[in-house]
């Protein structure tokens, strides 16, 4: 009876239910195992089970039980949508795919293609993390020597799945396995099956099926395109080189002739000027509205600057995915470096030309936006014009233009040395303020699409933006106005606030019209001699400062740096904090160079060879070329820096000891900012001084030293009555290298 049993037993195994092919994908994709893993365990072939999922076979006994027996179990963790449209054993077709929504369980999603070239198909059905879901402890990786993981896993899902036009969100980052099959890891820990085999069909792919990309951030702007992030093994799968040459890599692009452009010309792609290099654009001429655009970046050949990135080029796919998804959720989708991304986040949010009201023929026209910056480039003043500029041709070679000829609005790098009290207490500490050039945007007036109109003997302005020829080295600020009241300081200990080395000012020199508003401001009368105006004028930068503000203040919210916190509840929070999660700390910095970046890249220098002073160099041609617009921001920071310090020289007496772009340094008994900083019982400081918080224009704790270390530093690098910048090391306390001003 029991060999009965047995052959009945035998018989069921043979026909245990199994679900269709695309669905036995997705469940083994979903709980984020390969093929050779699942071949492995069943002791089979890898190929076999690729032929069980893609439907060109099927199990058989002994296997059959077991593999069915996995797909149930998984099943159980990861069901699938409601309206999956996925077809049943059997039926040989499938239901229109309707678009899944935001779902709980694990995040993933599957798309696939037998052909090279994909076909204008619906996608198949997407499944995402809910928005809510914190990220989950990951497994224990191995060491990131090789170019490939060892495992796939789906990524930490806490960003919002997207839907629309756009489902599957702004990027995928493409990584290949040993067997040449590419998988792309998205945003919410999506993950899809990419069955182009060349990167003329990757592109196609991407616009036709893949459902890449973001919507405009203004009404009047554009779309942005889609960003594949290549990994070395996906760039070894698509005829690229893991690396750049050394030619290479200083051209900052293949040379013309390699085999891959010569496939993306062959199917009538073309490059931007900048070619295939790190940040590639590879797109078609646009046919009305519809763009046809992808853009690449190669982390391998640099795209991610450590300075800016960290260590994001070294991450997992699936966390390299969580990190770009974030920053292109709350800033925009990177199309360049931390500095370009910044630039165009200027036009993206305040676009140049709008969509005219019907015309007789019920016709739109495009038509400039009031409020923004032309489309095409100003001319700078003279004086705003950098060396080198088109301008400037007229003047002799070798000239040397001084600060009469000059608008030289920089951020500080000042120092003094300590003063026998000073040198009495035990710490140096660092206030450093958070995002100082973005809070220093925030209101700022500046320059429109019209050029600027020179005015002989006017009389000054600050509402007016421009660059003004005014003599400021009478005003001494031993004696000023603090708060409207005229306060007596010691001047000696201050930096002047109308240049970047803090000396007070010899004679006429350029100013912007911040730095000329806060002579007034201390108490100063002031007549320029001349200046360079600009009648039409806006607060241009407003919306970038809100946007780069808000995602600075909600991404330290996920590390445990909420806004609003007591002094010193917000330093505890401080400490450590990126160490809650790296990735996102990596978002942090980018978030900061971008505010950085795009504020110099206002007043971008002529780079490489061939080019010579007098010639135009390409960045020229933007209209977004602005050192008026950079000097005015630079200006705003220095002022409230400077601002910030004399309200606290005036209520305690301390007085800043270096100060370093955004980092002022203090002598103190103790080794907090509180040490430095005079707050009351109920949390309030002095008013318009340095305040502790993670908002933007507040401070945080930047370092603490001894006192005993910054005379050696000054003993050590201090020579020719250079005074070294303690700013500059506060942070480690560590000195690399003689302090020279850089």
């Amino acid at each position: 009876m029991s060999e009965l049993f047995d052959a009945v037993d035998a018989l069921v195994a043979s026909r245990s239910p199994l679900p269709p092919p695309a669905e036995r994908r997705r469940l083994r994709q979903a709980h984020a195992l390969t093929l050779d893993e699942v071949a492995a365990a069943l002791g089979v072939r890898r190929a076999t089970v690729g032929g069980w999922e893609s439907g060109k076979s099927e199990p058989r006994p002994p296997e059959r039980e077991a593999y069915a027996r996995l797909l149930k179990q998984l099943a159980a963790l990861y069901p699938a949508p409601q309206s999956s449209g996925a077809p049943q054993e059997g039926t040989g077709t499938a239901a229109p795919a309707a678009q899944a929504g935001p779902t709980g369980g694990a995040a993933e999603a599957t798309a696939t293609a037998e052909a090279e070239e994909p076909q204008a198909a619906p996608p198949a059905p997407v499944r995402h993390a809910s928005a809510t879901q914190r990220p989950v402890p990951r497994a224990e990786q191995a060491p990131h020597s090789s170019r490939r993981p060892a495992a796939r896993k789906a990524a930490p899902a806490d960003t919002p799945a997207p839907g629309g036009a756009y489902a599957h969100g702004p990027l995928l980052v493409l990584d290949a396995d040993t067997e040449r099959q590419v998988t792309g890891y998205g945003v919410g820990g999506l993950i899809l099956d990419v069955p182009a085999k060349s990167l003329p069909a990757l592109v196609e792919w991407t616009l036709t099926e893949a459902r890449l990309g973001s919507q405009k951030l203004h009404g009047s702007g554009k779309d942005s395109d889609a960003l594949l992030v290549l990994t070395e093994a996906a760039c070894e799968r698509y005829g690229l080189p893991t690396a750049l040459s050394e030619a290479e890599r200083l051209a900052g692009r293949l040379p013309e002739g390699h085999k891959v452009i010569k496939q993306l010309e062959r199917a009538d792609w073309q490059l931007t000027k900048r070619g295939l290099g790190p940040w590639a654009r590879i797109y078609r001429p646009a046919h009305g509205s519809r763009r046809q655009c992808v853009q690449l970046c190669i982390p391998s050949w640099r795209a991610l600057d450590d300075r800016s990135w960290g260590h994001a080029a070294q991450l997992p796919p699936p966390e390299l995915a969580r990190v770009l998804g974030v920053y292109a959720a709350r800033v925009m989708t990177p199309v360049g470096s931390t500095a370009v991304t910044g630039l165009q986040l200027m036009t993206a949010l305040n676009p140049p030309t709008r969509a005219s009201e019907p015309d007789a023929d019920g016709r739109r026209h495009r038509e400039h936006r009031p409020g923004s910056l032309s489309t095409e480039p100003v001319d700078p003043a003279p004086c705003e014009a950098i060396d080198g500029h088109p301008v400037l041709a007229r003047l002799p070679r070798f000239h040397v233009r001084g600060p009469g000829e000059r608008l030289f609005e920089e951020a500080y790098d000042w120092a003094r040395d300590m003063t026998d009290t000073e040198c009495m207490q035990r710490y140096l500490v660092g206030l450093d303020v958070n995002l100082a050039f973005g809070a220093a945007a925030n209101g700022a007036v500046v320059g429109l699409a019209s050029p600027p109109v020179h005015v002989a003997e006017p009389v000054f302005d600050p509402a007016v933006p421009g660059s003004w020829l005014v003599d400021l080295s009478h005003v001494d600020l031993s004696r000023v106005k603090v708060a409207k009241q005229w306060r007596d300081l010691d001047g000696g200990l201050l930096p002047s606030p109308f240049t970047p080395t803090g000396q007070r000012p010899e004679g006429p020199a350029w100013y912007a019209t911040p730095t000329v508003a806060y002579a007034v401001e201390l108490g100063y009368d002031v007549a320029p001699l001349e200046a360079w105006v600009r009648r039409e004028s806006g607060r241009f930068l407003d919306g970038w400062y809100k946007r780069l503000r808000d995602a600075y203040v909600a991404t330290m919210a996920d590390l445990g740096v909420a806004e609003k916190l007591p002094p010193g509840e917000f330093l505890k929070a401080m400490d450590g904090y990126k160490s809650r999660d790296p990735e996102l700390g990596i978002v942090v910095d980018a978030v900061k160079m971008t505010v950085k970046g795009g504020i110099g890249k206002l007043q971008e220098k002529a780079r490489g060879g061939g080019w010579k002073p007098g010639q135009a160099w390409p960045a020229l041609a933007r209209p977004t070329w602005r050192p008026d617009i950079r000097a005015t921001v630079i200006s705003r920071a220095r002022i409230n820096m400077h601002r910030k310090m004399l309200a606290l020289a005036a209520a305690t007496g301390r007085y800043p000891v270096a100060v370093l772009s955004d980092c002022a340094v203090y002598a103190a008994d103790g080794p907090s900012p509180l040490d430095v900083l005079p707050y009351g019982a109920d949390g309030k400081t002095v008013p318009g001084s340095f305040r502790l918080g993670v908002s933007p224009g507040m401070v945080k704790h930047e370092g603490t030293q001894s006192v005993l270390w910054g005379a050696d530093v000054l003993e050590r690098l201090g020579a020719d009555g250079h005074v070294a910048n303690l700013a500059r090391y506060i942070k480690t306390g560590e000195v690399t290298a003689k302090d020279t001003g850089e």
